[in-house]
């Protein structure tokens, strides 16, 4: 009897650790699992909190840009707002210059008859004029008769070649000057040196100094002088013009003005 019990006893403890044995090896299966699962776990918060991380990086990178071109904005508002006053400002000038224009196209209607007589009466002055420099002075009346033929020449510019002219013309009475022409004495062609005082004595004096003649504007001729009288005047007149003299007093044949009529 005792060893049935103690068999009994025997088998009762295998049976127990058995299940004993069974319900840890249960249980250990049991804490893998959950601790398989809590791995899955914190590496999926960790991934979402990745993910939240570069969401928020982003996000705080959208709002810097969305500073900044807010900035660039604000910038653009004013800098347009300053371009509206320049063209309101420039339009105002187009309109100026419009106006001037059309003011401009009427002053050349008027301007232009007014260089042809200003013209006329510097050809008609040099023509009744001493007969100095009379190339020079014809050449120069051509070429501002062709150009008032020019369309590439603007009015302003004829206008300013006209009064230049008048300019050089005024010049020409204040001044002393000498220069070599051919002239005909004696009904041969002789080299004189010609001088001429302002517009009130034109002469000549032969290269040898040996004849001397002045131009009378009332005959329109040139007509000949006392060389002994006037020889010495008109060569110490001629270093003057020259330069190789000191400005002296002049004994001149200087014709008498005429009573107006």
């Amino acid at each position: 009897m005792k060893k049935q019990r103690l068999k009994a006893v025997a088998l009762t403890t295998v049976l127990s650790a058995g299940a004993l044995m069974g319900s840890v090896a249960q249980a250990d299966q049991t804490i893998d699992a959950i601790l398989k699962v809590g791995q899955t776990k914190a590496q999926s918060g960790a991934q979402s909190q990745q993910k939240i991380d570069k969401i928020a990086e982003q996000t705080g990178s959208l709002l810097q840009d969305f500073k900044t071109v807010n900035k660039q904005i604000e910038g653009l508002r004013v800098y347009n707002k300053q371009l509206e006053k320049q063209i309101a400002s420039q339009l105002k000038v187009i309109d100026n210059l419009t106006n001037s224009i059309d003011q401009v196209t009427v002053m050349e209607r008027q301007i232009q008859p007014l260089i042809l007589r200003m013209l006329e009466g510097l050809e008609q002055f040099v023509a009744l004029d001493m007969p100095f420099h009379t190339a020079e002075r014809e050449e120069r009346l051509e070429m501002l008769r062709n150009n008032q033929e020019r369309a590439d020449i603007p009015v302003s510019e004829k206008f300013r070649q006209v009064l230049e002219a008048y300019k050089i013309e005024s010049e020409y009475g204040r001044k002393i000057d000498t220069y070599k022409d051919t002239l005909e004495i004696d009904g041969q062609e002789r080299e004189v040196n010609i001088l001429r005082v302002g517009r009130i004595a034109l002469m000549y004096q032969t290269t040898d100094t040996q004849k001397s003649g002045a131009y009378n504007a009332s005959s329109r001729q040139w007509e000949a002088i006392d060389s002994g009288e006037y020889r010495a005047a008109i060569l110490k007149g001629i270093k003057i013009a020259k330069k190789q003299a000191t400005i002296d007093i002049m004994d001149l044949p200087i014709l008498a003005p005429e009573a107006a009529q």
